[in-house]
């Protein structure tokens, strides 16, 4: 009897056993027997995170191109590897069965129908095409329960799908060297949550369809508890994305957006962040030629926030920098400027920036107060034509009358209206954070065990410390340098695909011809880095290291906004950067595990200072235009 037959067999023998009318076969595999214990009650225990859901493109059963983070989510997701032909009773049979057991317990529990996605991927492309997985899932289907069976197009492009779900797959030979059309392989299921996260790695030991129904639950009650008390926080909504777009990938989301009204904010004296810096920084650099005082704080930060500074009145300084958004944009990879405009770089945040010695991330300016003319005058950002048509709105602008003489002795003039501007900016300092209390206030509670871990990978195996410099004194988490890592040279060569994925609406994905997008689209410019500044070629690709406190509040990530998460981050360093000719040679493959980056995120998230609702309220109580 041949593999392919001896799994019809097997199958019918699944579905024979469901309807009751057969005893299940002795077999070696413990899913097959009872428990022996009673499965502690959904939500009594806690399903730790394992690691990130690992993306890759796949065929569906008809033949569609798609990708696994396509599939995930919107549901909960259990992910199975198998081949077709596979006979092994404690291998691909033995996890197609489980999952045909919990699709017949989804019909006692219709509420979680809706909630559940089995995925099936092949092992085998080269037998297993889209037709004869759907052949192979057809016993399988059941109305209004979602499996789906899938494979790929090669082995080549199944190898990162297995490498990244660490599924180790060799070939079984003859002795004449012929492959005999079977896999030697070790039986896993993946429960991954709707935030693409692993939350059980599931063996033939362990896969019993009364544990993983209970699991599911209990991430789904995690999934509702965490959403009731996110709703409940109000004061930290408060001080969040005004429409938060948290889970919009789903095709449950719901829009949580706060009113404008509702987003008042009270005046704080921003002067004794540079008096006394939070914990963790040291003292801030203010240039002998622009003092601090409170009088030109309080007008730079009335400039700030005035739309009146862009060509059309519509476009201020916090359009990118949003203060509730961690003083960057985290709703764009690239920001947009006037009328629309395409920014091709990421808005970097300005918390801290009082300490940065190379300013844009090329590191093209040396100071805040020269910086503010760059997006100013810059016909994507500001749109402004010159300096003196900005100026001249100041001067004719009732609101400013007197203010800058007042401050500097002076009307408004390119230099009074940098060192203005700049001198909000170097008192948006924030520190004192949960990693500060630890390590600088040596408070023993103030950092838990998974961070304090994470710590220590970050200057020890991980290396992170070696661009993100901390002293014994302070860190500013930055060397103040430029590096290669590999990000601006994949966007330079790297091919767009024939069809990319949109989302037009929540949990709902469309395939579009990259030709079509690209008709009515701005062409993509070039991004050289540093080289130019320099012209130096092998300055290439070169950014500025940007500090990393608050980083858990400034997504996107990386110069070109290519990383949604800290996690995607992470993976990125630890498979060592993208090789090129200029690569910087501190960055190398660094094998952390799963639960290593898990810790080092951990500690990354610990790096938020305490005053950030407070210098967010004071952003919201900031004049906006003409208002007083």
């Amino acid at each position: 009897m041949n593999g392919s037959l001896l799994t019809q067999v097997f199958l019918l023998l699944c579905l024979a056993v469901t309807n009751g009318q057969a005893d299940p076969a002795p077999l070696a595999a413990s899913p097959y027997e009872r428990l022996e214990f009673v499965a502690p009650e959904p939500g009594t225990y806690r399903l730790p995170v394992l690691g990130s859901a690992a993306d890759g493109t796949v065929l569906d059963a008809e033949g569609n191109d798609a990708t696994l983070h396509g599939l995930m989510g919107d549901k909960v997701v259990l992910l199975s590897f198998i081949y077709a032909t596979c006979s092994d009773v404690n291998g691909c049979p033995l996890a197609t069965s489980v999952l045909h057991k919990i699709k017949n317990r989804l019909k006692k529990e219709p509420e979680l129908v809706g909630q559940l996605r089995l995925l099936t991927l092949s092992f085998n492309p080269e037998h297993d095409t889209p037709p004869r997985m759907k052949q192979y899932g057809q016993a399988f289907q059941e109305p209004g329960v979602e499996w789906q069976f899938l494979t790929t197009r090669s082995e080549r492009q199944l190898e990162p799908i297995l490498d990244s779900y660490k599924q180790t797959l060799e070939k079984v030979y003859d002795d004449q060297g012929r492959f005999t059309g079977t896999f030697s392989h070790i039986l896993r299921v993946y429960l991954i949550d709707r935030d693409k996260r692993l939350r059980n790695i599931y063996s033939v030991s362990f896969l019993q369809p009364e544990t993983l129904i209970n699991d599911i639950k209990t991430v789904l009650l995690a999934e509702k508890n965490s959403e009731t008390q996110a709703a409940k926080t109000d004061t930290a909504a408060l001080y969040a994305a005004g429409d938060n777009k948290s889970h919009y990938e789903r095709s449950d989301y719901e829009t949580h957006s706060m009113a404008l009204t509702d987003r008042t904010g009270q005046p704080v004296d921003l002067l004794k962040t540079v008096r006394q810096p939070p914990l963790g920084l040291p003292a801030v650099p203010v240039p002998d030629n622009n003092p601090l005082t409170a009088d030109k704080v309080r007008l730079g930060r009335k400039l700030f926030y005035d739309r009146r500074l862009s060509l059309n009145n519509t476009f201020s300084c916090a359009m990118c920098h949003v203060p509730e958004q961690g003083f960057t944009s985290n709703e764009m990879a690239t920001a947009v400027g006037v009328e629309g405009r395409t920014v091709r770089r990421n808005a970097p945040t300005i918390y801290n920036a009082a300490y940065a010695q190379k300013l844009f991330h090329d590191g093209r300016e040396n100071a805040l107060e020269q910086q503010v003319w760059l997006p100013l005058l810059a016909d994507n950002e500001m749109g402004n034509p010159s300096i003196g048509y900005v100026i001249d709105k100041i001067k004719n602008s009732a609101d400013y009358d007197g203010l800058f003489k007042k401050v500097f002795g002076k009307g408004p003039d390119m230099e009074s209206l940098g060192m203005a501007i700049a001198s909000y900016e170097r008192t948006l300092n924030s520190a004192n954070s949960p990693f500060d209390r630890w390590y600088y206030g040596k408070d023993s509670q103030a950092l838990d065990a998974t961070a304090q871990r994470g710590f220590k990978l970050f200057t020890g195996k991980a290396n992170c410390s070696s661009c993100h410099a901390v002293s014994s004194e302070h860190a500013l988490f930055t060397d103040n340098s430029l590096h290669n890592t590999g990000i601006g040279y994949a966007a330079a060569m790297d091919k767009t695909e024939q069809n990319q994925r949109v989302q037009v609406a929540p949990g709902v994905y469309v395939d579009v011809a990259a030709q079509l997008i690209a008709s009515v689209s701005e062409a993509k410019p070039n991004d050289l880095g540093r080289y130019e500044v320099t012209q130096n070629p092998d300055d290439r690709w070169k950014y500025k290291t940007p500090s990393l406190r608050n980083v858990s509040l400034t997504a996107p990530y990386m110069h070109n906004g290519s990383f949604g998460t800290l996690r995607q981050v992470i993976e990125f360093y630890n498979k060592g950067g993208i090789v090129n000719e200029n690569l910087d040679p501190v960055i190398r493959p660094l094998n952390l595990t799963a639960q290593e980056m898990a810790d080092l995120e951990a500690f990354l998230n610990a790096l938020t200072g305490d005053n950030v609702r407070e210098l967010v309220s004071d952003a919201f109580a900031a004049p906006v235009g003409e208002a007083e």
